[in-house]
């Protein structure tokens, strides 16, 4: 299994941490066709494992004692995998807490010991049930899945389970349990004007929809890419998109040119921010995070959120959103628009998926008067 290990010291050393670590792996895969599919398994759970926890690994250590302490530390359950480290001596791990700089604070409702243990565990797959549960459930039993109910509709299975093999796509939405249940904060009505101002895949727009499919809601995002992908789902899923438009949040000007004399009656500013909600599922990003990046976030969502505020009706909610867990990208961020824009804050929640191996998100409701 030497050529193993050439390939996994290859991939470290050639990847820099510029595109997604999965998008980077099918790549190389594809550039070495000789490695088979337990070969990838290997070389996959290999690699995460050590942008899990390798800086708090003893870096004194040669490298495949490092790498042996990072698959151990993350309690695979790969035999082939045990087999190639089964001989090779590892030590326990150092603190964690040089996984995550000591100045990040992190957001009411998440426990900073339990988030940095979270790095080592491999999150669930989770899927929103849209329709024909019982065919859902009789597949999954047919293929011999342990699953669970997260709630009535949200649930959990392993990890890479193939479930867009078994079941068609407007059954069910892959959608994460925490991303989920931010939904249930929204309470549409029929025929409200909702504007999904960051929408990105188009999650919560979807989600939304189902809820109330009378909802008449404008989507927007600055990547066209994107908003041609979100048009798609929404076909999919029988929906209506009332109107979807490339927007940068941040011209104001174009804004005030889009959307004049328009208000809504409710807004989703799922904002961009560092993703550190996430980052059990992409383990590459906490690994190559700068900190120094933290500032740019934090000032381009209190731009979005207050560009975005201008557009809510007299008694509308704007629902602010991030999947960080970092305070600055959540309660002092919320703090600064309110102090700017006058919206009142109904209330705000760390929504803490780490004890259902799912990801955390953060809601806050901020109210016009």
């Amino acid at each position: 299994m030497q050529f193993i290990w050439g390939h996994i010291e290859a991939i470290i050393d050639s990847y820099k941490g510029a595109i997604p670590l999965t998008h980077f792996l099918k790549a190389y895969y594809r550039k070495h066709p000789k490695l088979g599919s337990r070969d990838r398994k290997m070389l996959s759970e290999m690699v995460y494992s050590w942008y899990r926890c390798s800086k708090a690994v003893n870096a004194a250590l040669p490298f495949q004692q490092r790498l042996a302490t990072c698959i151990k530390a993350c309690d695979t359950e790969n035999k082939h995998l045990l087999r190639l480290i089964q001989d090779i001596p590892t030590e326990p791990l150092n603190s964690l807490e040089g996984l995550l700089p000591e100045t990040l604070e992190l957001s009411e409702g998440i426990e900073r010991d339990g988030y940095l243990k979270s790095m080592l565990v491999q999150p669930l797959l989770f899927i929103r049930v849209r329709t024909e549960r019982e065919k859902v459930e009789a597949v999954l039993q047919d293929e011999g899945v342990v699953y669970e109910y997260i709630s009535d509709d949200c649930i959990a299975l392993p990890n890479g389970t193939p479930i867009d093999k078994w079941i068609p796509e407007y059954v069910y939405v892959v959608q994460d349990a925490s991303s989920q249940a931010v939904g249930q904060y929204f309470n549409p009505q029929a025929y409200q004007h909702w504007w999904d101002v960051c929408a990105g895949a188009g999650g919560k727009a979807l989600l939304l929809k189902d809820l109330e499919p009378l909802a008449d809601i404008t989507v927007t995002d600055k990547r066209k890419a994107i908003l041609n992908n979100l048009k798609d789902r929404f076909h999919t899923y029988s929906h209506i998109l009332h109107k979807a438009q490339v927007l940068n949040m941040t011209d104001k000007q174009k804004l005030d040119h889009t959307f004049e004399g328009k208000a809504f009656d409710n807004i989703i500013c799922d904002a961009p921010c560092t993703g550190s909600g996430t980052w059990a599922r992409t383990p590459e990003q906490l690994y190559f995070f700068n900190p120094d990046e933290l500032a740019r976030f934090t000032d381009l969502q209190k731009n979005i959120a207050i560009n975005a505020s201008a557009f809510l009706k007299s008694g509308g909610k704007m629902f602010y959103v991030t999947c960080s867990v970092f305070k600055n990208e959540n309660e002092r961020v919320v703090e600064e628009v309110v102090e700017q824009t006058g919206l009142k804050l109904v209330e705000q929640h760390l929504i803490n998926g780490m004890d259902k191996k799912a990801d955390s998100m953060f809601v806050a409701i901020l109210e016009k008067s």
